[in-house]
C-alpha cells in the first residue's frame, strides 16, 4: 500500500504543499481562472469607466447645448432689442410727422384767421373812417350853418344898431 495519499496528515501536507506550489508557480488553469477574475474585475471597472466617460461626454454635450441655447437667446434678445429700437424710431418719426402736420394745419388756420382779422379790421377801419368823415362833414356843415346864422344875426344886429344910431342921430339933428 504504497499509495501516496493514505495518511490523512500527509494528504493535508501534500495539499498544502501543492497549494504552495500552485501559489508559487501558477498553472495554466490558475492563470486562466485569474484572467477570468481579472476580466470580471476589469469588466465592471471598465463598464463604470465607460459609463463615466459616456456621462462626461453627455455632460460636455449638454454644456455645449446650454451654450448654444444661451447664444440663441442672446441673439433673440438682440433681435428683439433691434425690433423695439426700430419701433421706437418709427413711432418717433410718426409722432414728428403728426406734430409737423398739426403745426402746419394750426399755422394755416392762424394765417387764415389773421387774414380774416386783417380784412375785418380794414373794413372796420374803412367804416369808422367813413363814419368819421360823415360825422366831420355833418359837424362842418352844422358849424358853417351856425356860423352863417351867427354872421347873419350879427349883420342884423349891426344893421339894427346902425339903424337905431341913425334914428337917434336923425332925431338930434332935427
Amino acid at each position: 500500500m504504497n499509495s501516496p495519499v493514505t495518511n490523512p496528515r500527509e494528504r493535508s501536507k501534500k495539499s498544502s504543499g501543492e497549494v504552495q506550489v500552485k501559489a508559487e508557480v501558477p498553472s495554466e488553469e490558475t492563470q486562466a481562472m485569474a484572467g477570468n477574475v481579472e476580466e470580471q474585475v476589469k469588466s465592471p471597472l471598465d463598464e463604470v469607466m465607460s459609463q463615466a466617460e459616456k456621462a462626461y461626454a453627455a455632460y460636455m454635450e449638454a454644456e455645449r447645448q446650454v451654450a448654444r441655447a444661451y447664444h440663441e437667446n442672446e441673439m433673440q434678445v438682440a433681435k428683439a432689442y433691434k425690433r423695439a429700437q426700430q419701433q421706437a424710431y418709427s413711432d418717433f418719426d410718426a409722432a414728428v410727422a403728426k406734430a409737423l402736420k398739426a403745426r402746419e394745419e394750426a399755422m394755416a388756420e392762424a394765417s387764415s384767421a389773421r387774414e380774416s382779422a386783417v380784412r375785418l379790421a380794414e373794413e372796420a377801419f374803412k367804416n369808422a373812417k367813413a363814419e368819421a368823415d360823415s360825422t366831420y362833414e355833418a359837424a362842418l356843415t352844422q358849424a358853417a350853418k351856425v356860423r352863417d346864422e351867427d354872421i347873419d344875426k350879427a349883420w342884423e344886429v349891426r344893421d339894427q344898431t346902425i339903424e337905431q344910431a341913425w334914428q337917434i342921430y336923425s332925431k338930434m339933428a332935427r
